[in-house]
């Protein structure tokens, strides 16, 4: 579905945030019959919805909500909204169509984007793979899941985007060039399960993409994405394996026979981040670039890239220990891959968040042979460390909160070594979101310094 198929249709958009505001604005240049927002939380009330968008499209809520949503052509649904909330079961069963701003929008855009997703990479490959086109002169807007809405974009020749498992679930087409990083459960009770969300997260390859490119270390997301193929029956590219085109081999990085420069060109610690760059220069590969040809512009753009925000962010300290926020992990395995980073150092973890009832055996299997310390954190903190409890060579202490945490890591980890914030945990309950559990945490480094 495309925005100009809205034209005289009854068009319901669900959602006040920035998604839900993009669409508005996006949707009534195409005169629907009718247009309405719609808010569904209790505190419908506290949402300002005034002015231009208000003229636009009237906000219904509480004891409206429902009615507004049924009474639609069409439901527009923010990525916030998950597919196990009771209304997306009506609105099937009633047989209304639901969409998203970022199927609408990829509807008419999807042949000039890069589009990528995975449980965990994706941030970072996404921004690498549009810091190197820049770099060999293909340039590109840069946006998705990162805060620009599709729907706010301005006009380019291409697009490179980071696109969440919620966004993936509506496209009824591929981008032109799909990119999956890897594949772990993850937001299990915003779609219904591990079968749901791997279906949600992987129909990013289910409407015909010319270039499938994919990390290839993953097996499970190489057994998920078996038989899949590109539209020109090619299967997807896989990067970083051994046997690779584009890997990691005696400290340097490979396009086939040919060293293109050496590990230490990408300043972003550990194994995985190896793999991310891998699936971006296959990407560049894959859409005409000459890699090795031009490998020397692309070790300085590599050399020049500093990765994003809390993702394994190194925070200086006057004692000699290594502070570093890595506060968007949220999963078992994105602490793995963190704590991977580290293995070569003493170790102290902090843990523990909002509690989704993950499970945490795979953290417990990871950490068997390994010898470092975890401190747990509320709320999911306790439940953690009784994951990891009696294994040989794991310290586990509890903290009354993160403060609390980061003083106790003071004392316990030995000189030179690493506190490791990497929750494997939303922030969401004790913080307003992962932000400020990194301000809490940088402001608790420099409190406690001596």
């Amino acid at each position: 579905m495309r925005l100009a198929d809205l034209r005289g249709r009854s068009v319901a958009v669900w959602g006040t945030g920035r998604e839900g505001r993009a669409a508005v604005a996006a949707i009534a240049r195409y005169e629907p019959s009718r247009l309405i927002v719609v808010e569904d939380s209790p505190n419908y009330l506290s949402v300002e919805w005034t002015g231009a968008l208000a003229r636009l499209a009237p906000l219904a809520g509480g004891e409206h909500a429902h009615a507004a949503l049924v009474s639609a052509d069409v439901v527009v649904r923010s990525p916030g909204v998950p597919s196990t909330h009771p209304y997306m079961t009506d609105l099937r069963d009633r047989g209304i169509t639901v969409t998203g701003g970022t199927a609408l929008w990829m509807a008419d855009n999807a042949a000039r984007t890069v589009g990528v997703t995975g449980s965990k990479g994706k941030s970072t490959t996404s921004s690498l793979i549009s810091h190197l086109l820049t770099a060999v002169g293909r340039p590109n807007a840069y946006g998705g899941n990162i805060g620009v809405p599709l729907l706010d974009m301005p006009e380019a020749e291409l697009y490179v985007l980071e696109l969440s498992s919620y966004q993936c679930a509506d496209l009824t087409d591929s981008p032109r060039v799909a990119v999956v990083t890897s594949l772990f459960p993850e937001h299990l009770d915003a779609h219904g399960g591990e079968r749901e969300y791997y279906r949600d997260k992987l129909n990013i390859l289910g409407y015909g993409p010319e270039l499938i490119v994919v990390n290839g270390t993953d097996r499970r997301l190489h057994d998920e994405i078996r038989g899949v193929t590109a539209a020109n029956g090619v299967p997807p590219v896989p990067a970083a394996a051994a046997d690779s085109r584009f890997r990691v081999e005696d400290g340097r990085f490979w396009c086939g026979d040919e060293a293109l420069f050496s590990r230490d060109a990408l300043v972003l610690k550990g194994r995985h981040n190896e793999g991310n760059l891998c699936v971006a220069l296959a990407v560049l590969d894959g859409m005409g670039v000459d890699v090795a040809g031009i490998r020397g512009t692309l070790e300085t753009a590599v050399r020049a890239f500093r990765g994003l925000p809390h993702r394994l962010t190194e925070i200086e300290d006057p004692s000699g220990l290594t502070f570093v926020d890595d506060t968007l992990s949220t999963s078992p395995y994105a602490a793995m891959h963190a704590i991977e980073a580290y293995e070569n150092r003493p170790l102290t973890v902090l843990v523990g968040g909002t509690d989704r009832g993950l499970d945490y055996t795979p953290l417990r299997e990871f950490l068997a042979e390994r010898e470092l310390t975890v401190i747990g954190l509320p709320d999911s903190g306790p439940r953690i460390l009784e994951a990891l409890a009696r294994l040989p060579r794991v310290r586990t202490e509890p903290a009354e909160d993160l403060v609390d945490a980061v003083r106790l890591a003071r004392k316990i980890t030995p000189a030179g070594g690493v506190v490791l914030l990497s929750p494997a945990a939303p922030s969401y309950g004790r913080f307003r979101n992962f932000e400020h559990r990194s301000e809490v945490f940088a402001q608790a480094v420099r409190d406690t310094a001596v």
